[in-house]
Parts: C-alpha cells; sequence; structure tokens
C-alpha cells in the first residue's frame, strides 16, 4: 500500500493524523516496501528476537509497508500463549504500526494458528496464502511457500489435515501444556524426518519447491513476480512461463542472521542483515 493511501485511511477511520515522526517521512518519498519470512522466533534464540526488535525499530520504520510470509514463530500454540516472546513481537510490531508503517502477515507452517486476537494486539492484517497485492503497479502473488513443495507427499497430507477448522478447533481445546507438548513432539519428528531425507539423498528435491507446481501457480494468477519463502534458499530465479520473463523471489530464513528483501520503483534487493 502506499504512503499516501495509508495516510488518507488513517483520516478516512478516524485515526486521526500522523505522527509527527510519520509526517516528516513524506519529504522523503518513495519508500522501500520490505518482505521477511521464516524467523522462527524462539525463547532459545534471543538473540535473533532482539535483532528483530531492532529491526522493526530502525530499518522498517522507514519503509513503506511490511509484509511478514510466515513462520515468524518457530511454534504457535494458540494466541492464549503468555510467552514472552510473544509478547515482545506483539508490542514492537504494533509500536511501527502506530508509527504509521502498515503491516501485513501470511500464516506459516509453524505458526498456522496465529489468530486475530494477536493480530489485534500487533495491529497487523492477515493475509491469505496466496495474496495477490499491488507492487509498483503490478500484481505480485506473495505465499509462505509450503503450498509448492508438492513432491513432499507426507507433509501435504499433514498440512491439509491441521488446516481444517474442525481439527484446529479441537487442538485450541486443549489445555495449554498439552498443546505445547504437540508442538514439541512434532518438531522432533519434523527433525528426525529431515534427517531420513538426508540419509537417503532426496532432502534438495522433497523439501523444495517443485517447478511444475511454481508453473501453475504463475499461470493461474496471471502474475510475472512470485515472492515466498519457507525453503530456507534465498534466490531471485528468472523463468519463462507461457513466453513471460518472470521472476521468483525466495526470502532467507533468519536462523544465524536476518534477510531481508528490499523493493523500491522495480528495484529488488535481497540482503543479509
Amino acid at each position: 500500500m502506499p504512503f499516501s493511501e495509508y495516510r488518507s485511511r488513517r483520516v478516512q477511520t478516524g485515526q486521526g493524523p500522523l505522527p509527527d515522526q510519520v509526517r516528516g517521512r513524506l519529504y522523503n518519498l518513495p519508500m522501500a516496501t520490505l518482505f521477511i519470512s521464516d524467523l522462527h522466533l524462539d525463547p532459545e534464540r534471543p538473540d535473533i528476537t532482539r535483532l528483530f526488535g531492532d529491526f522493526l525499530d530502525g530499518e522498517a520504520r522507514g519503509a513503506d509497508a511490511l509484509y511478514i510470509l510466515g513462520d515468524l514463530f518457530e511454534a504457535w500454540v494458540g494466541d492464549d500463549d503468555p510467552s514472552e516472546t510473544g509478547k515482545f513481537v506483539a508490542d514492537r510490531l504494533k509500536a511501527l504500526v502506530d508509527a504509521g508503517v502498515p503491516v501485513s502477515f501470511q500464516r506459516g507452517n509453524r505458526d498456522f494458528l496465529l489468530g486475530d486476537d494477536f493480530a489485534r494486539r500487533a495491529g497487523i492484517s492477515i493475509l491469505p496464502d496466496p495474496a495477490v497485492i499491488v507492487l509498483d503497479g503490478k500484481p505480485t502473488l506473495l505465499m509462505h511457500g509450503d503450498l509448492l513443495c508438492t513432491e513432499d507427499i507426507a507433509y501435504q497430507q499433514f498440512r491439509a489435515q491441521t488446516r481444517e477448522p474442525g481439527w484446529q478447533q479441537r487442538f485450541l481445546s486443549q489445555p495449554l501444556d498439552a498443546r505445547l507438548a504437540f508442538a514439541s513432539q512434532a518438531r522432533a519428528a519434523s527433525q528426525a524426518r529431515q534427517g531420513e531425507l538426508r540419509d537417503a539423498g532426496t532432502m534438495e528435491t522433497i523439501t523444495d519447491v517443485s517447478p511444475t507446481t511454481v508453473d501453475e501457480y504463475f499461470t493461474r494468477y496471471g502474475i510475472d513476480t512470485l515472492i515466498h519463502g519457507h525453503t530456507h534458499r534465498p534466490a531471485i530465479h528468472s523463468l519463462q512461463v507461457e513466453g513471460r520473463n518472470c521472476k521468483r523471489i525466495v526470502l532467507g530464513d533468519w536462523y544465524e542472521h536476518g534477510s531481508v528483501l528490499r523493493m523500491d520503483d522495480g528495484d529488488m534487493r535481497l540482503d543479509a542483515l
């Protein structure tokens, strides 16, 4: 969303004038739109959580908008989890939004249960997956990316099961301790399966996107640019789909350092932090 449009929406929705620190930024347009994913924030990795806080309080304050394409958290078992990490992230995101930078979030495979209550506390908007936005005047497809990994049949079956409203309702009705235990077991099972795939020499192909599926999404949505995360293989890929020159931009993870895609007037830069 252009900053000028966001400013107008604040007035139309009764949010009042822009804060002084935001109003001053009007003289510095245009600003970059930022994309991040796969932070996997976890109490066991406080340095990365602090890095994210610094990013929100620093560079992101000068952005036109911020998009978080899933797996913000290592695990999310419900908005009622009183974790310090969750509270810290919600507070920092709310401060960013209050400073005039809209934040949009897509659920990932680790935080697909993040709900409306957290979104309200953080001031963020939740996007469907996939979602089309207009970026530099062109439709652009945003995805977490796990839907593109169709060679991983076992995961796709698990994904379909856990996205069913009935399954989620039953899971969220369980005590918090039981949900946390399930998340821990699921993470251990995922790590064990990755080890099996590495031993079999199929890790790279099974856990990466399917080229055929990628082409199908470009064709289905009629777009030339796709941005996604999930695979932890940051790169900007050029490809042709039905005679069109297309780009698939893969965001990096935040396990060892940060990663951000900056887009400004057609220029795109995928950088480590």
